[in-house]
């Protein structure tokens, strides 16, 4: 009899503890739930709504008529649209490749120990990340002005060269822009590559300034080996950000964004389907197609520099 009851206090006590992991577990689900809501809600039903869309043909108050594969079919034949893809490639090859190389350089200078004033120069870097687009538009409104006293023209003008209309040339446009991008987005690299950097043995530089290795030689066989998954990460966020680069063409040129053509990205091709032209299939069909471009660089960005380092392991090897 002792026994039994001893086996149900036992049976008891089991059960009492799987409730109250069961409560906890219920209680946790119930605290990370809201970002889960907010997610489906912003993120997840606007996606597989999009989705839907592709294949219907809707002018966002008028009933849908479901049109198959014509949307995209209109737009893989609208010349628009691979100029518009042309312009999102170049712009951000021009933006963001040297945001890696310069990034890398700055992040190495801002650790050397000879620095002052370290902290200083990281948020001055910094900064241009923080910065409203409304101060960023006017700055480079400024800067890359049609008028021959501009920045921009009195530079070309020093070296011969004739004033630039930029925001009607077809390079001026992507070269302004690329500029804007690169000037926005490089301290954000810059801290990541930093923060990477700190992550590096002290050792492992003192040892090669011993064996007589100069900074460059430091910086192409220890820095930017190491920094090799700093460096997928930021290609990765760059390849990304560019293809739906929207915010700084769309700024520096204003009102005539959408009605020109030199510096019209994919994104601005999808807005201008969707919200001017009130054609919601095709601008859904152009996501769909972007979110297929976007996979294919970014996979094949990460190929690339993930040979990073490569070499310098099958030689130490």
């Amino acid at each position: 009899m002792i026994r039994k009851e001893g086996e149900k206090l036992t049976t008891q006590g089991k059960g009492k503890y799987r409730s109250e992991q069961t409560k906890d577990k219920i209680s946790a689900y119930l605290y990370i739930s809201p970002f889960f809501i907010i997610f489906a809600i912003i993120g997840l039903y606007p996606a597989a709504f999009s989705l839907y869309l592709a294949f219907q043909k809707w002018n966002g108050l008028g009933e849908m008529t479901f049109v198959g594969l014509q949307n995209f079919s209109v737009v893989l034949n609208d010349p628009l649209f691979w100029k518009s893809v042309y312009n999102t490639i170049i712009i951000g090859l021009m933006g963001t490749a040297p945001q890696i190389i310069i990034g890398i350089i700055l992040a190495f200078i801002l650790n050397q120990a000879f620095l002052k004033f370290k902290n200083t120069f990281r948020a001055m870097i910094f900064m241009p990340y923080i910065t409203s687009m409304v101060a960023v538009a006017l700055v480079f409104g400024v800067f890359f002005s049609n008028n021959d006293t501009a920045l921009a023209n009195y530079m070309l003008n020093l070296f011969g060269m004739d004033s630039m209309n930029w925001k009607t040339h077809e390079w001026g446009a992507k070269i302004a822009i690329s500029v804007m991008v690169f000037w926005r987005w490089i301290g954000y690299n810059t801290i990541i590559y930093l923060a990477g950097l700190q992550s590096i043995p002290k050792d492992l530089y003192e040892a090669a300034r011993i064996d007589g290795a100069n900074i460059v030689q430091q910086l192409r066989f220890i820095t930017i080996p190491l920094l090799k998954p700093f460096i997928i990460l930021t290609v990765f966020f760059s390849t990304v950000g560019a293809l739906q680069l929207f915010t700084e063409p769309t700024v520096f040129l204003g009102a005539s964004a959408f009605s020109r053509t030199e510096a019209m990205t994919v994104v601005m091709y999808l807005y201008r389907d969707a919200f001017s032209l009130q054609s919601f299939g095709t601008g859904s069909a152009t996501a769909i197609i972007l979110l297929v471009i976007i996979i294919i660089f970014s996979a094949l960005n990460t190929f690339l520099t993930s040979g990073i380092g490569k070499k310098r392991k099958e030689y130490k090897a």
